[in-house]
């Protein structure tokens, strides 16, 4: 009986995986904690209060700051480095209309309407996202 439990439990430990590779890729980016509230009276957010309208916040989330946009049904914040990247001066990623592209070599770009790669397979992770919630003229990020 003893046998049968330790075959047993082998085969269930052999079955969990450990973290896979685009999992170890995708940690790049700093686990910050966000926790702002802006207003969207202001000149520097007003834009937000038009539809794909993306917005650049630097000095809040990570070391390139976030970019927020309004994509019609609700408020996505991601932070504004590329994920597939270790930090650097070359991975800060410029807004092109919903897209946000790195300034790397590999030129990765991302959809600002959910973070996700676009036209990039060899990409692996999305963009790292906050939580964005309105709240009249005020909208919180956090995570």
């Amino acid at each position: 009986m003893k046998s049968i439990f330790s075959i047993i439990c082998f085969f269930f430990l052999m079955s969990c995986s450990s973290n896979s590779v685009d999992d170890r890729n995708c940690r790049f980016l700093l686990d910050i904690s966000v926790n702002e509230t802006i207003n969207l009276n202001f000149p520097e957010f007003s834009q937000l209060k038009s539809i794909n309208v993306p917005v650049h916040i630097p000095l809040i989330g990570g070391k390139d700051g976030i970019i927020v946009n309004n994509t019609g049904s609700r408020y996505v914040a991601f932070d504004a480095t590329d994920p597939n990247h270790i930090p650097t001066d070359c991975s800060f990623l410029s807004i092109n209309g919903i897209i946000a592209k790195c300034n790397c070599e590999d030129g990765n770009e991302y959809s600002l309407l959910d973070g996700i790669p676009v036209g990039n397979t060899g990409t692996t992770c999305a963009l790292r996202g906050y939580i964005a919630q309105r709240n009249g003229d005020d909208l919180s990020i956090f995570n």
